[in-house]
This record gives structure tokens, C-alpha cells and sequence, in this order.
């Protein structure tokens, strides 16, 4: 039995992964480092420290903490603009209330991009709990910052799906002992993914319709 229900945010719940990819170039630019290929599809899904290692690795001339953290500036401007939710989030959400399933929300973004993207989204009041990486000594792919997710709603990652689009969200949510579900949205899945989720989806959607006929958990 389904106990709770735990969201990713960026590139599954809206379309904000396009705005990340932009950001490194002008973040880059803006200390004099050309933006070196692969550093867009190497950080996402990733915060914190972690994303500071996979900048340094790409740039390493580059001073990670403050790139980190115009990349978030920079990001959070656009979202001001409101981003496109993903195809079968509205009807996903519907239907896990419809069943009884608390949600949360567990994303590297900061909780102010959270929070902002929810509200403009008009799917806040879904959610009971939201939980960022950033700051966290052992981000994603750890399961830290789902397992404190769990713990916050009271559920049993056993019975617990995370719903993720990235790589290393998939890692973290496999580690944990969720039940992991990937939407691939940038990156396909690797052989990891395709071994360890619970279901690959091509959509929101999909999730939906095999949760409704008892195919996931």
C-alpha cells in the first residue's frame, strides 16, 4: 500500500532544466571562463557541495561556491516569469488526493524556487512538506534529503514513491528504498535506472494511469 508520494521538482514537476542549461554560459562569462561542454548535463539534479565538485571538475579555474550561487540567482530571475508545469502533473496530483496520499516535495532547488514555482503553479496546497538540498552535507544522489522527507510525513520508504526525472535523483531515491520512479526528461535513462527504478514513464501521465491500475508499489 502507497503510503506517501515524494516529488522532485526541476525537469519533473515543471520545465524549468531549459532555464538551467542557459544559466552556465552567462554565469560563466561573467568571470571570464568559456562555458566548457557537458557541465549542464553533468550538475543536474545536483546541489550543494555536489554541484560545487561537478563545476570545479568542468571549470576548474572557476571559484565553484560563487558560480554555484549566481547560477541560483540567476535562475530564480527567470522563474519570476513562471515556468511550464510538465504534461499530467495537474491530473497526477488530483488523482493521488483523490486517493488519500500525502505529498512532498524533495528538490535541489533552494526553497524560495520551491515555493515560487508551487504558487505559480497553483499546486502548493498539495503539498505538506518541501525539502531542499541546498546546504545539505550529503545531497543527491544520497537518499539523505528523501529520508528526511519520509521521516518529516511519516511514511515508510518501503511504501513510498519518489518521482524523479534525473539520474542521480533516481540513484538517491533507489538508495533510500523508494519506490522509484523516473520521467526522463533531458537525460534518457542509464542501464542503473533501467535496472533499478520501478517504472521508466514517458509521462505524468503514465504514472497516473499505472498507479490506477495497481502496476506501481
Amino acid at each position: 500500500m502507497i503510503e506517501g508520494a515524494i516529488f522532485d521538482m526541476d525537469g519533473l514537476m515543471f520545465d524549468t532544466e531549459p532555464i538551467w542549461t542557459r544559466t552556465w554560459a552567462p554565469v560563466l562569462a561573467t568571470i571570464g571562463i568559456e562555458y566548457p561542454e557537458g557541465l549542464a548535463d553533468a550538475v543536474r539534479g545536483t546541489s550543494g557541495k555536489t554541484m560545487e565538485a561537478v563545476i570545479s571538475r568542468f571549470a576548474p579555474e572557476a571559484d565553484a561556491a560563487y558560480v554555484r550561487e549566481k547560477a541560483y540567482e540567476m535562475v530564480h530571475e527567470e522563474l519570476q516569469k513562471g515556468a511550464p508545469k510538465k504534461p499530467g502533473l495537474d491530473e497526477l496530483l488530483a488523482y493521488l488526493k483523490e486517493q488519500g496520499i500525502p505529498m512532498a516535495v524533495a528538490s535541489s532547488s533552494s526553497l524560495e524556487a520551491i515555493g515560487l514555482n508551487l504558487t505559480n503553479g497553483g499546486v502548493r496546497e498539495y503539498f505538506s512538506e518541501l525539502f531542499t538540498g541546498v546546504g545539505m552535507a550529503n545531497p543527491k544522489p544520497a537518499p539523505d534529503i528523501f529520508l528526511n522527507t519520509a521521516a518529516a510525513m511519516g511514511v515508510d520508504p518501503a511504501h513510498t514513491l519518489v518521482f524523479e526525472d534525473s539520474l542521480s535523483g533516481v540513484r538517491a531515491g533507489v538508495a533510500g528504498g523508494f519506490i522509484t520512479v523516473m520521467v526522463p526528461d533531458m537525460l534518457a535513462p542509464d542501464d542503473f535506472a533501467r535496472e533499478n527504478a520501478a517504472a521508466i514513464c514517458k509521462d505524468l501521465f503514465e504514472v497516473r494511469d499505472l498507479l490506477a491500475a495497481g502496476k506501481l508499489g
